[in-house]
């Protein structure tokens, strides 16, 4: 009889999720009180769980979800499995931190019907031999396109696992030849306040969002450059058309809609570390031992079914990983 050891980053495919994000803001947090908004972060899931389940909202939900269509479905690659089902899709696409849209996550599905994803490009430069412009098509046809299964977890202590389809992020870095003084990758995404009413009602964010990354962590074989989700291209409230997905991180760090990746010398600054640095630092790797400020991370809860979790170092991915922060 052959026993297979399944290794740390494996995930049962009968469980898996997505995404991003954090809850602290200055003027949000004057307003409601730490204890609000951590009340706020954790209940939410009781609503959608149960509005998941109504027909009729299911069925609002699937309209905005794009049909699987050529050049989709790509080939899965059988290594990355996982040790949870896969999340219900409609629960994924009802449950998105996306500030760009709204502060609530079960209200941005609803709100990003004004949001153009195509066409759309994406610059590449800073400190590189060769910067270019790439239109988000060209990269599907021209990368080594595939699907992952990946857990995904929230700095607000819920977790998912969702199937993503994109391309390691370190093809296209290498297409662009870094020079030997790029340190950090930034990314930047979209800045249109008329088709995203969440940079309208929130003035008091640095809009548009920015993120980074180590040069080694975005150069990882497991951080991703991703235009799919479920078989399909990404619907709008996952970070359509492109998004970084950074599976060890806590889901802010995987900045959705990017229009711009640069490669720098220093440190970038970050989003949510620059409203408040001591709740979201600029490494932001999932660990269960350091907890947040105003909850413990020793947990996770999966959205729609609800089960805790004891939350993974590295979300699970530590031997891809851990060797990073030796």
């Amino acid at each position: 009889m052959l026993i297979r050891k399944r290794p740390g980053w494996e995930i049962a495919e009968r469980e898996a999720t997505d995404e991003s994000l954090a809850l602290s803001r200055r003027s949000f947090l004057a307003t409601l009180g730490y204890g609000a908004l951590g009340a706020m972060a954790l209940g939410c899931d009781f609503r959608l769980s149960g509005a998941a389940a109504d027909p009729k909202l299911r069925a609002e939900v699937a309209a905005t979800i794009p049909p699987a269509r050529p050049p989709f479905p790509f080939t899965r690659v059988p290594r990355f499995t996982l040790d949870r089902s896969l999340s219900d899709e409609i629960v994924a696409a009802t449950y998105n931190n996306f500030y760009e849209f709204s502060a609530e996550k079960d209200q941005v599905w609803q709100l990003v019907d004004r949001f153009k994803p195509h066409p759309w490009t994406v610059e590449v430069g800073g400190l590189v031999s060769k910067p270019q412009t790439f239109a988000v098509e060209d990269l599907m046809r021209t990368m080594p396109m595939e699907e992952r299964l990946y857990r995904h977890r929230c700095v607000e202590a819920w977790g998912m696992a969702v199937p993503w389809t994109g391309f390691p992020l370190r093809a296209l870095l290498e297409r662009v030849e870094p020079l030997p003084g790029a340190q950090y990758v930034r990314f930047l995404t979209f800045n249109r306040p008329e088709q995203a009413p969440g940079m309208k009602s929130q003035p008091w964010y640095r809009w548009p969002y920015f993120e980074g990354l180590r040069l080694d962590e975005a150069m990882n074989e497991l951080t991703m450059l991703v235009t799919g989700i479920y078989g399909h291209e990404l619907p709008k409230q996952h970070g359509a058309p492109i998004r970084v997905v950074v599976p060890w991180k806590y889901g802010y760090k995987s900045a959705k809609s990017i229009v711009k990746i640069e490669l720098v010398d220093r440190q970038p600054p970050t989003f949510w570390e620059t409203e408040s640095p001591n709740e979201f630092p600029f490494e932001s790797n999932v660990n269960p031992a350091r907890p947040h400020p105003r909850w413990s991370q020793s947990t996770e809860r999966l959205i729609g079914s609800m089960e805790t979790r004891k939350t993974l170092l590295y979300n699970g991915y530590g031997e891809y990983v851990a060797h990073l922060y030796a």
